[in-house]
């Protein structure tokens, strides 16, 4: 029942743009599931989502309790720091896994991708989403004594938006968010001006940008010296290549975390974590590949935590030259693909299907009226014909040494031999593959056909625009369309939700046709616990948040 008093009283001083959204909710255009997500994502706190769908005739939502006894020493297995540990730097799982335990975002980016206010109270878009505005808690403290403040957040996000300091986060600022356009208005309130609209742009402040915590405007780098941040831990010491404990900030400006102890040891290798979280030696494996974890899968003394993302790997192909100019030839190798077989057999069973676009299904605006692919070697058979190239052609793929990535290449040039196409693969370590990630020096960016690993991101913004714009920084399939252009700008400026759907369904249909990037499968990121540990949350970012784990 809807109680449409308590809806119209709801309603008071909402903007335009949030009651179209509520209105989307009451109509039934949109789900509780994505009313929450976007609600969340325009600033609208939680309790007042909730009371909107209850008053929508959604019933309560479920509360989370917090479960556990306080005291103990969670230990962690991860992977090695590739590099000192640096929040404008950082790059690697294993690094900023040890970052985020003492450091913070303004908000977070869940795993059902709603976002959850952290150093920042709330946020909020002028009406055309050019400027977004903070406000930020009072009362927080830094490790190291001061109160955090507008000044401490203007100057964490300019070193990020700085091209001189090669941060990481370039990649989503890019285009976006210059140096300079983080604007203090008082001690507690922060804009941010953008270079164009943007509807998503709260996740590029939130945990969804591993690189945005907040550290003293004071910094001046040898982030190890200090590990100087905001969270509810504290480092108590750092041995570099070899791991990190943490000890609970008792300072901290939330609810108290219930471990008295945090423990971090670096692994090289993943068989090493599996025998220890087997062992009894560690309680958590950080990330835990699903070949490599095959072992613990069903093991009855293990439990696997399985989130769904949009991680993925990115098969590109060159669209200005050689066999796969044709877009006819991009679409017959798409169509090779057993799409169900990866996800059964290959990902056993921990992935989700791709359809050859960023759009994974985890994203509230992905059209889901957009048909799957599917392997249909008749028909790429005709396509190749059409193309002049029936008699097939040689080609090498290049790729990296990481995950399951060889075993899908090896598939991949199984099942294109069925259309005359000989893949020779050429498989190589991780730093070979990327070089220095720039067009000329880098066997990702310039091979004519490759893989590539693309880590979780809460919104598609980065995947829509870094490989596939025709200025896109990691546009390693040469792919120069003006439509698709328009339609990725489009859809990122956009605020509301059902205009976001009509840009994706148009960009679903445009990659369908063009195949510039075969997305095969989005992988599940998968944690795996001791029996008894409770309260872990991942995020498929590689981030831990161990503030409410306990052992039973």
């Amino acid at each position: 029942m809807k109680n449409y008093r308590i809806l119209d009283r709801l309603r008071r001083g909402r903007t335009p743009l949030e009651n179209h959204l509520i209105d989307g909710l009451i109509d039934g255009r949109i789900s509780r599931r994505e009313f929450v997500r976007h609600g969340s994502l325009l600033g609208l706190s939680l309790p007042l989502l909730g009371r909107i769908g209850m008053a929508a005739g959604f019933g309560a939502a479920p509360s989370l309790a917090r479960a556990g006894a306080p005291g103990a020493t969670i230990r962690v297995g991860s992977s090695v720091p590739a590099a000192a540990i640096d929040p404008v730097t950082i790059a690697d799982a294993g690094g900023l896994l040890v970052m985020q335990q003492v450091a913070e975002f303004l908000c977070v980016d869940g795993p059902d991708l709603v976002l959850k206010p952290a150093l920042a109270e709330s946020w909020s878009p002028n009406t055309d989403g050019t400027v977004w505005t903070f406000k930020l808690r009072k009362g927080v403290k830094f490790h190291s004594g001061g109160e955090m403040k507008a000044d401490d957040v203007v100057a964490s996000i300019d070193r990020l938006a700085d091209p001189a300091n090669s941060s990481n986060a370039l990649s989503v600022f890019s285009g976006i968010l210059k140096k300079g356009a983080s604007k203090k208005v008082d001690d507690y309130t922060v804009e941010f001006h953008l270079d164009a609209a943007n509807g998503n742009f709260p996740y590029m402040l939130s945990s969804d940008n591993y690189n945005a915590v907040i550290i003293p405007a004071s910094y001046k780098g040898d982030y190890e010296k200090s590990f100087d941040g905001t969270g509810p831990f504290k480092i108590e010491k750092y041995t570099a290549k070899v791991g990190a404990s943490f000890v609970r900030n008792d300072d901290y400006w939330g609810e108290k975390a219930l471990p008295d102890r945090t423990e971090f040891t670096f692994f090289a290798d993943m068989q090493p974590q599996i025998l220890a979280l087997q062992g009894g030696q560690i309680d958590i494996i950080n990330q835990m590949p699903v070949l490599a974890g095959v072992a613990v899968l069903n093991d009855p003394n293990v439990n696997v935590i399985s989130l769904k993302s949009s991680a993925h790997q990115q098969l590109h192909m060159h669209c200005d030259e050689g066999p796969t100019k044709d877009a006819r030839v991009r679409r017959a190798i798409a169509l090779c693909l057993d799409r169900e077989k990866l996800a059964a057999g290959l990902m056993k069973g921990r992935s989700a299907l791709g359809n050859d676009s960023p759009f994974a299904a985890v994203y509230p605006s992905t059209d889901t009226s957009v048909p799957q692919r599917k392997q249909d070697i008749a028909q790429a058979k005709q396509l190749m014909e059409a193309a002049g190239v029936g008699q097939g052609f040689k080609m090498t793929l290049t790729t990296e040494r990481y995950l399951e990535i060889p075993e899908y290449a090896q598939l991949i040039q199984n099942w294109v031999k069925e259309i005359g196409v000989e893949l020779e693969l050429n498989i190589l370590d991780q730093g070979a593959y990327y070089g220095d990630a720039v067009f000329g020096k880098s066997n990702w960016l310039d091979s004519a056909m490759g893989i590539t690993d693309y880590g979780h991101r809460g919104v598609p913004n980065v995947y829509l625009a870094a490989p596939l714009k025709s200025d896109g920084t990691w546009n390693a399939a040469h792919f120069k369309n003006k439509d698709y252009d328009q339609l990725a700008t489009s859809y990122i400026a956009a605020l509301d939700l059902e205009a976001q759907k009509a840009d994706a369904g148009k960009i679903q249909k445009l990659l369908l046709e063009e195949t510039p990037v075969v997305f095969g499968y989005f992988y599940d990121y998968l944690t795996a616990t001791a029996k008894g540990v409770e309260g872990v949350q991942p995020t498929a970012m590689s981030q831990l948040f161990l503030e409410k784990a306990s052992k039973g």
